[in-house]
């Protein structure tokens, strides 16, 4: 049964009810489709036709349908080809690092049906520049949508819903609906798990990017949202879920800690300099301490025995040469930060690495941990520090497959930063929106 008609048997239901209670039923499908359709404009009555759905790879057809100064992009529009009713409302999850925004936009250089999911985010310091960005929005509503600029509703999660929330009404001047973040997490994933072809995949260096089919019998897993903390959450059906963990070693260490050791400014900058790092010049290896491998216990050579393990031992060195070519004097401190380019002198790019590696190898463990405790075969990372980056992917995958000797897997996602954001746009859709009825008991 197509999407949209689902809610017919319903109708039938309230007509009969309406004959039992002698109410008139002159046209009453008429009249009942009448009221359906009245709703359609008010957020959570909203049926998103999500037949076909499929992401948007390459298009430059398309052009921004608003102005985006300020905006981060990162990730593909998702193409709805068969949705034609009014969406009057936008979500928004402020997190600790970045506001990951969702809204739909009709196709306005297009005589295609249908429209599409944009997404964007911007840094939680400039969230200024976001309540801009919906502002815009909202004035270019009857355009985008077809309806009116004060009909435009804002679904908020995460921390800063509640953070900004008296901002976010006194700058849009509408109404703000504030969500559970872990509810919308789930809402999200459930979403893209069993609705959107090509979303979900397996990471390892000699298959990069593998496709994991739609699966009927999705729960239980685990979640492990890696935002500027980490939460890891068992997810038991649509409503049942409890936050069994996590870890305050996330995104926001990383960012903090490489914003005092390099001269980036950005996360991006510093994933990029992570892509052309060498570990080794700053992590001891399981080869620096036997020369070899260590088979009997699986290690490689290349494996990391100790994350910066190198430095102590490197800056020492530099300072007793020093000392002993009296370049030291009066506890003057040998070049090893790199700011001089020094002979032992650490790279940014090496040192981004490293810590990358730290972080995502923590992560890991503790994800595998967890999903051992709670026998759970499938884990789902999510969050906007994996941000599709390879070595990031590639480290937590390892190490469920190091850990569970092949056991289990780590999936990964397309939209992994998006997942509270769309779960806020979902949260109240009606009963049987989706193809595959993911969603049927979300909602009463």
């Amino acid at each position: 049964m197509p999407p949209l008609l689902k809610g017919l048997g319903d109708v039938e239901s309230m007509l009969g009810r309406d004959r039992a209670l002698g109410v008139p039923t002159s046209h009453p499908v008429e009249s009942r489709r009448t009221t359906i359709d009245s709703t359609i404009t008010r957020p959570g009555a909203v049926r998103i036709n999500v037949q076909g759905a499929f992401i948007v790879d390459d298009d430059a057809t398309t052009p921004q349908p608003v102005e985006d100064a300020g905006a981060l992009h990162g990730s593909r529009d998702i193409r709805l080809p068969h949705h034609t009713a009014v969406v009057s409302h936008v979500a928004v999850d402020i997190g600790g690092s970045l506001a990951k925004l969702v809204y739909f936009s009709r196709e306005p250089a297009s005589k295609e049906l249908g429209g599409r999911l944009n997404f964007l985010k911007f840094e939680t310091d400039n969230v200024e520049q976001c309540l801009d960005f919906i502002n815009r929005l909202k004035t270019k509503q009857q355009r985008l949508n077809g309806s009116k600029p004060g009909e435009l509703c804002v679904m908020a999660t995460g921390g800063g819903a509640y953070k900004y929330y008296d901002r976010m009404k006194e700058v849009l001047g509408v109404e703000v609906l504030r969500e559970d973040e872990m509810e919308c997490l789930i809402i999200g994933l459930d979403f893209f798990i069993t609705e959107i072809p090509n979303e979900v995949f397996t990471y390892r260096d000699i298959d990069p990017m593998h496709f994991a089919e739609a699966r009927a019998d999705v729960y239980p897993y685990l979640l492990v949202n890696i935002g500027s903390g980490v939460s890891m959450i068992k997810v038991s059906g649509p409503k049942q879920y409890q936050r069994i963990g996590g870890t305050s070693l996330g995104g926001g260490t990383l960012w903090g800690l490489l914003s005092l050791l390099t001269g980036a400014r950005t996360f991006d900058e510093m994933l990029a300099m992570a892509e052309k790092g060498d570990n080794a010049a700053v992590d001891m290896l399981v080869g620096d301490i036997y020369g070899t491998d260590y088979g009997k216990i699986g290690l490689k050579s290349s494996t990391i025995a100790s994350s910066f393990g190198k430095v102590f031992k490197m800056k020492r060195q530099a300072e007793s040469d020093a000392e002993d070519g009296g370049g030291l004097v009066n506890g003057d401190r040998a070049q090893v930060d790199g700011a001089a380019g020094g002979k032992h002198s650490f790279a940014p790019e090496d040192m981004s690495r490293s810590l990358l590696y730290a972080i995502s190898n923590n992560i890991g463990q503790i994800a595998y941990l967890q999903s051992e405790k709670h026998n759970l075969e499938h884990i789902y990372f999510g969050g906007s520090f994996i941000r599709g980056h390879r070595q990031t992917m590639n480290t937590l995958a390892y190490a469920i497959r190091f850990w569970s000797e092949g056991e289990k897997k780590a999936y990964f996602l397309r939209h992994e930063g998006y997942l509270g954001a769309v779960g806020a746009f979902l949260k109240r859709q009606p009963r049987n929106w989706g193809r595959r009825n993911s969603f049927e008991e979300l909602v009463s």
